[in-house]
């Protein structure tokens, strides 16, 4: 292909802010030759004009370089230690006015998720889940809160009848699990992080970055979390050197900052 895949980094990084070289290299440089053969464009030096001139192609991009794999309840064993251990521990360290960061949100499925598994210790009305993500039309594709049945198989029985409703093929979700997530850009490569998080979810995400990179967002985790707080992080990923960083291990996918 016409230039190499260095310059097309730089130009990416130059129009989009995102830094691919803090993604695996032969995972991601796949991804992006298929979008090219896909449209029959020559090479990475056209591509990037079509990227700056082509809306369509450019959405695509975003969407497609962004892994977007979801689901409601994703691994649902993890999801009854946050309901039977993190939750009734962080409520009765800190009380009920929790904060919690579900980062790389991908459409929502996560954010959702932990308002209902939330909901069966507080009131709605008590909950509030900060929700980010790169992509801006995953952003906007969660605040839609359509899923297909595929996605919401592992909500719990009683959560689905009361929560969603049937909407021809599809399921939506209801507006009052929709009012208590927030949902803001953000970039976990570059942006400034949140701080004092009681829990901070980032699942499946940090497998696509580079061991730098992923060992620099953990570190920047840490800073996040007040002392006593939680990351739960996905069955995809593991961190080696959590001592180091200054977590203590509870469970298989759970840390805490001491």
């Amino acid at each position: 292909m016409a230039y190499d895949y260095e310059y097309f980094k730089r130009e990416i990084m130059a129009l989009t802010q995102i830094d691919l070289n803090c993604y695996k290299e032969r995972q991601m440089k796949r991804r992006i030759d298929s979008l090219i053969t896909k449209h029959s464009i020559m090479g990475y030096d056209q591509y990037v004009k079509e990227l700056k001139t082509n809306s369509q192609y450019f959405e695509e991009f975003i969407n497609f370089i962004t892994i977007n794999v979801s689901e409601f309840y994703r691994n649902p064993e993890q999801w009854v230690t946050l309901d039977t251990v993190v939750f009734p521990e962080l409520i009765k360290k800190f009380g009920k006015n929790l904060k919690i960061w579900s980062a790389a949100c991908s459409t929502g499925d996560e954010p959702y998720s932990l308002v209902m598994a939330l909901s069966k210790h507080l009131p709605l009305n008590q909950i509030k889940i900060i929700a980010t993500d790169l992509d801006k039309q995953v952003i906007e594709k969660a605040k839609i809160g359509l899923y297909n049945e595929k996605s919401i198989a592992s909500v719990p029985s009683e959560m689905k009848t009361k929560y969603f409703t049937k909407v021809g093929p599809s399921y939506k979700i209801a507006d009052e699990i929709k009012a208590r997530v927030e949902f803001r850009e953000h970039n976990l490569l570059k942006d400034p992080y949140l701080s004092d998080c009681h829990l901070i979810v980032c699942r499946n995400v940090l497998i696509y970055f580079t061991e730098e990179a992923r060992d620099d967002v953990f570190r920047k985790y840490h800073k996040s979390l007040v002392s006593g707080g939680f990351l739960f992080i996905g069955s995809t990923e593991q961190m080696i050197n959590h001592k180091e960083i200054g977590y203590e291990r509870s469970g298989a996918f759970f840390y805490t900052k001491p």
